[in-house]
C-alpha cells in the first residue's frame, strides 16, 4: 500500500508510474511552467505530436521572431516546422536534463515525431529519424515512430543505430508483440555493431481511451442490455493484457541475454489517457492502470485532475490478465470484432496526425508569407 501523506501524483510516481506531459509549447518552456510541473506535479517527461505543435503554433507570439528569421532566410514551411519543433524539443530536453541524469536515463525524456506522411514509408521514416536525432542532439530525446507495418522496420533500424525510440499508435496486442520483437531485433543489431546498449531506450505507446470510444460506439449500436453493460471495459482490459505481454516478452531467454548485456526494457506507455466520455471518472485511465515500470502520458487536464483528486491505491494491473482476457472475450461474445476495431484505430490515428501535420504546415506557411 502506498503511503497517503503525499499528493496523488507523488503516490503515482512511488507506485512506479512515470508521469509524462502530453503537451509542449515554447511559452511553456520559456515561462518556467515546464519546470513548475516537474517540481509540483511530479512530471518527468514530455511527449509531442503534430496536433500539439499545430496548437502551439496557432496561438501566442512565442514563435514570431524565429518565423521572421526563417522567412528572411527563404525557408519553406517544412524546413521551418523542422527547425521550430526541434528547437522546442532541444530546449525542453535541457529542462529535463536534471531528471535524466538523476534517473540514469530512465526518465527526463522528450519525444518528437517523424512526419506522419511517412507512416507507410520505412526508408523515409528511417532517414527522418536519423535527421531529427542529429538535429535535436540530446541524449534524452526520443524519436516517435508509428507502429505501422512499415514502422516496424524503421523501429529496428533506428534502435540498431543507437537512436532511442518512442513507438506510437499501438492499439492491438499482436502489434505490440511485433513492436517488442522489432525493438529486440534492433538491440541485437546494435550489440553486434558494438554499441552501448545501456544508452538505448524505448517506450511502446499503447493507446487506451480511443479503444473505448470505438468499442462503446459499436456497443451502443448493438443496443442490447448485455452489450451496454460492457461499455468502457475494453480499453483498460486491452492495456492490462499489454502489460502482461510486456512482462512475458522481457522474461524470455532472448530478452534476458540482451538485458544481461546492459539493454533496457521497452516500457509500456499509456497514451490517450484523457477521458472522452464525460460520464466516466476523469482519472479512470490513470487509477486503473497503475503498475511498476510504466509511463502514463497525460494531457494537462488529466494531470491536474490526477493531482487534485485521484485515488492511488497501488498496483491495479499486475495479476489482472485473466480478468482482462475475460473482458475482451465478453466483448467478442456480443459481436465486437477486436481485430477490426484495432485496425481501424491505427488507420484513423495515422490519418488524424496527417490532418494535424497539414494544419501545422498551413499555419507556418501563412506565418512565413506574412513575415515576408
Amino acid at each position: 500500500m502506498i503511503a497517503m501523506s503525499t499528493t496523488p501524483t507523488a503516490r503515482l510516481s512511488e507506485a512506479g508510474v512515470s508521469i509524462w506531459l502530453d503537451d509542449l509549447s515554447r511559452s511553456r518552456i520559456e515561462s518556467g511552467d515546464l519546470e513548475r510541473l516537474i517540481r509540483e506535479r511530479d512530471v518527468v517527461g514530455v511527449t509531442t505530436n503534430p496536433t500539439i505543435f499545430a496548437g502551439a503554433l496557432a496561438k501566442g507570439d512565442g514563435y514570431t521572431g524565429q518565423l521572421a528569421a526563417l522567412a528572411a532566410s527563404g525557408a519553406d514551411a517544412e524546413q521551418a516546422v523542422f527547425d521550430i519543433t526541434t528547437d522546442d524539443v532541444r530546449n525542453a530536453a535541457g529542462v529535463f536534463a536534471p531528471v535524466y541524469e538523476s534517473t540514469d536515463g530512465y526518465d527526463g525524456r522528450v519525444s518528437i515525431e517523424v512526419s506522419p506522411v511517412l507512416a507507410h514509408d520505412a526508408a523515409g521514416t528511417i532517414a527522418q529519424a536519423e535527421e531529427l536525432w542529429a538535429k535535436v542532439d540530446r541524449p534524452n530525446a526520443m524519436i516517435k515512430i508509428p507502429a505501422t507495418v512499415e514502422g516496424l522496420e524503421a523501429i529496428t533500424a533506428s534502435i540498431a543505430k543507437g537512436i532511442s525510440v518512442n513507438v506510437t499508435l499501438i492499439f492491438s496486442l499482436e502489434r505490440h508483440r511485433q513492436v517488442v520483437d522489432a525493438y529486440l531485433t534492433g538491440l541485437e543489431q546494435a550489440k553486434a555493431a558494438g554499441l552501448d546498449l545501456s544508452q538505448i531506450h524505448s517506450v511502446a505507446s499503447f493507446f487506451v481511451s480511443r479503444v473505448d470510444t470505438e468499442i462503446d460506439k459499436r456497443l451502443a449500436a448493438i443496443g442490447t442490455e448485455e452489450a451496454l453493460a460492457l461499455k468502457s471495459t475494453g480499453g483498460i482490459a486491452n492495456a492490462r493484457l499489454a502489460y502482461a505481454l510486456y512482462l512475458d516478452e522481457f522474461a524470455s531467454e532472448r530478452a534476458k541475454a540482451l538485458l544481461d548485456a546492459g539493454a533496457k526494457r521497452q516500457r509500456p506507455l499509456w497514451a490517450s489517457t484523457g477521458v472522452k466520455d464525460p460520464a466516466l471518472p476523469d482519472t479512470l485511465y490513470v487509477t486503473e492502470l497503475v503498475a511498476p515500470g510504466v509511463v502514463n502520458t497525460m494531457p494537462e487536464k488529466t494531470l491536474e485532475a490526477t493531482f487534485d483528486h485521484a485515488e492511488i491505491a497501488g498496483d491495479t494491473v499486475t495479476g489482472a490478465a485473466a480478468d482482462a482476457k475475460a473482458a475482451l472475450d465478453a466483448l467478442a461474445a456480443v459481436g465486437i470484432d477486436y481485430d477490426d476495431v484495432t485496425a481501424l484505430l491505427e488507420r484513423e490515428g495515422v490519418d488524424k496526425f496527417i490532418v494535424s501535420w497539414n494544419e501545422l504546415l498551413d499555419t507556418v506557411r501563412g506565418a512565413l508569407e506574412a513575415a515576408r
